[in-house]
């Protein structure tokens, strides 16, 4: 589904060239359930956003399901993103004014999804994370699992083919990350949407189909 051939990233910091990625290439098929780990800096989130088109390589190319994403013009781009991809941040990025109910119905109404198709949608999605009882809360009044939660809801609603999580566990108690671990490898298995993460957290390691090592922008394991 996804092929990425001699991707590479440069940066310029304080006038000095910076290469996070150096000719990366990778093949990544539908369904999987995948790690991309490293230590800070090595260029996982870099990669990361570049497959979700959110930063521009410096060179090289992308192909999702057989289109150069890349070559899109930018509003064909943020299209692209909204109707297939799926983002988990590790500070969650919930509207803070709105319920969680409101929060995973946004991309819906933000793609004219007809009102009633939306409330199923909706409470189909927080009953599958486990949030039925909390449709109404404010991020406020939901604890860091639940807003992860919420989170993951809201990523998937649009039936995306592929969803991208940046360090989901990092700011969760260890049970609590164990938990929704948990969660996104059954929807992973049930739905059969993609799900790739930038991660230093060994659990999801063990439980990744997957695990691609970066180390200075190169990839140095591949299990």
């Amino acid at each position: 589904m996804i092929q990425l051939r001699q991707i590479t990233k440069t940066y310029f910091v304080d006038g000095l060239k910076v290469s996070a990625l150096n000719g990366i290439d990778l093949t990544i098929e539908r369904g999987a359930f995948m790690a991309l780990a490293g230590t800070s800096g090595s260029g996982k989130s870099t990669l990361l956003n570049i497959v979700g088109g959110i930063e521009r390589p410096t060179s090289g190319a992308l192909m999702i399901e057989d289109q150069m994403i890349w070559d899109y013009p930018a509003n064909r781009l943020a299209d692209f993103r909204a109707q297939k991809l799926g983002f988990i941040f590790q500070t969650f990025n919930l509207l803070p004014v709105l319920t969680a109910y409101e929060n995973v119905e946004y991309p819906l109404v933000l793609n004219h999804t007809p009102p009633d198709e939306r409330q199923i949608r909706v409470q189909t999605l927080l009953k599958e994370v486990g949030l039925e009882g909390l449709a109404q809360h404010r991020p406020s009044q939901l604890s860091g699992g639940q807003r992860q939660r919420v989170a993951i809801a809201r990523a998937l609603a649009f039936k995306p083919m592929m969803v991208l999580a940046d360090e989901p566990t990092a700011n969760l108690d260890h049970a609590t990350g164990t938990a929704l671990i948990a969660l996104m490898k059954n929807l992973n298995r049930a739905s059969g949407t993609t799900f790739i993460f930038s991660t230093h957290d060994p659990r999801i390691m063990d439980h990744a189909d997957r695990v691609v090592t970066l180390e200075e922008g190169t990839v140095v394991n591949d299990r």
